[in-house]
């Protein structure tokens, strides 16, 4: 027994003198986020004892380092390189075939994820909505089971009847494959991220949020292939934060959300605060007007980028999308999987009322997805059976068409192809996961 616990602590290095910075939070030597990034992929690869990896992660809580962009930033850097690593130029691919170009969406990857941890228990919203916006864009939602509500993404996606999707299955060898047939994938992180069983029991057993509860929304598998994303956060103070973290992380289109309530959602009930990155032209770049030299520089130093990112700040509520407000009773608190799954299907086969409460809220997160990646900028659409390709051009809270991505929003279920491209994932899933 003793030569075993013996060979059990050789496999641990220790961070100690990392732990000590972080008591004494040293004016003259203090942790970076490069050391902290450091020290948390070796929680992938079960390198940090019990005892040092759950130091480490109340320290980061206590001193708030893991509320700093930059070590949000890199910690999801090491986690996204300790994950299954998807083929990028199969996933280019997929987007040069089957991506919808339209307005400034290029066709790439969307995703809509949440912190989580708001206490509102609230309907699967983003799961939902993230399903009707694969009508026409290409998905990747990252999720989990639940944590802190009843239902989580994986947990309705599994009770769905008359036949769930198979989401182990959806692993890094097949995604790319997978989007061959689909426009959606759901991408289960135990299956993606398996480094992080060996911190499962400490973050148990430790009772608090650490800063596993933030990395979620920065930690998508196929993250370098991600064009626009919705990212809710449990508090308003984290949203300034996530922004600046995700622009870090080389995002170019987002929004990052939190309901007035402190919901990590677009709130259907009142205001919601947000974030949003986009890019703009930059007045220092000195190459050529077209893109067709990626290469391009004028002498040896690295050179100015095209374009530069900055993040805009406004307010939305409902009525900027031409709907009611609905207070959060009605869509919280959640039910367990099996009925939100009834719901869900209600919703994709249109059978709620128009101003349901559940389906105006899934519409506001949807309409807000289409419009971050671009499909609303344009003057007319051609999305297929049932629209007059009438664009509602009214501008918004950050001069952009809210009324435009409801409208889409709208149409993605009364056409049935919100449902349609779930039953293709559902189909794609069970390919892959054999006979």
């Amino acid at each position: 027994m003793t030569d075993h616990l013996a060979q059990a602590a050789n496999q641990f290095i220790s961070i100690a003198p990392l732990l000590k910075e972080l008591t004494e939070q040293s004016k003259t030597k203090n942790a970076t986020a490069d050391e902290i990034a450091t020290a948390i992929s070796r929680i992938f690869e079960n390198k940090l004892s019990p005892v040092q990896c759950s130091s480490l992660l109340s320290l980061l809580r206590a001193t708030k380092r893991d509320r700093e962009p930059l070590v949000l930033a890199k910690c999801g850097q090491r986690m996204r390189e300790a994950a299954a690593q998807v083929d990028r130029k199969a996933l280019r691919d997929v987007i040069r075939t089957r991506g919808r170009k339209e307005g400034s969406y290029r066709g790439g990857f969307c995703d809509l994820v949440g912190t989580g941890g708001d206490g509102w228990s609230t309907f699967n919203v983003s799961t939902t909505a993230s399903i009707l916006a694969s009508s026409l864009l290409l998905l990747g939602k990252h999720g989990n089971r639940a944590s802190s509500s009843t239902s989580g993404s994986a947990d309705l996606l599994q009770a769905i009847k008359p036949k769930a999707p198979v989401i182990g299955a959806v692993n890094a060898g097949v995604l790319p494959s997978l989007y061959e047939k689909s426009n959606y994938a759901f991408l289960f992180a135990p299956t993606f991220h398996p480094g992080m069983r060996h911190v499962a029991a400490i973050r148990k057993e430790l009772g608090i949020r650490t800063i596993f509860n933030l990395l979620g929304p920065l930690a998508n598998p196929i993250e370098g292939s991600i064009e626009a994303r919705i990212v809710g956060v449990f508090h308003e103070e984290l949203g300034p934060t996530f922004a600046e973290a995700l622009r870090l992380s080389g995002a170019r289109k987002g929004l990052v959300v939190c309901g007035e309530e402190q919901l990590d959602e677009i709130s259907c009930a009142g205001k919601t605060k947000c974030w949003r990155l986009f890019e703009r032209p930059n007045p220092a770049f000195r190459g050529p007007k077209d893109e067709e030299d990626e290469n391009f520089t004028t002498s040896d130093e690295e050179p100015e980028p095209r374009t530069v990112v900055d993040i805009q700040e406004f307010t939305l509520e409902p009525s900027d999308f031409g709907l009611q407000s609905h207070a959060l009773s009605k869509v919280s608190p959640g039910k367990m999987p099996e009925e939100n799954a009834a719901t869900l299907m209600r919703l994709l086969r249109n059978e709620l009322p128009r101003d349901h409460p559940v389906l105006e809220f899934v519409l506001l997160n949807t309409a807000a997805l289409f419009v971050i990646a671009g499909i609303c900028d344009v003057d007319a659409s051609d999305m297929g059976h049932g629209d007059n390709g009438e664009v509602i051009q009214e501008n918004g809270p950050g001069g952009l068409r809210w009324k435009e991505g409801v409208r889409r929003a709208r149409w993605a279920v009364e056409s049935g192809q919100g449902l349609a491209s779930l039953e293709r994932y559902i189909e794609a899933s069970h390919a892959a996961a054999g006979p």
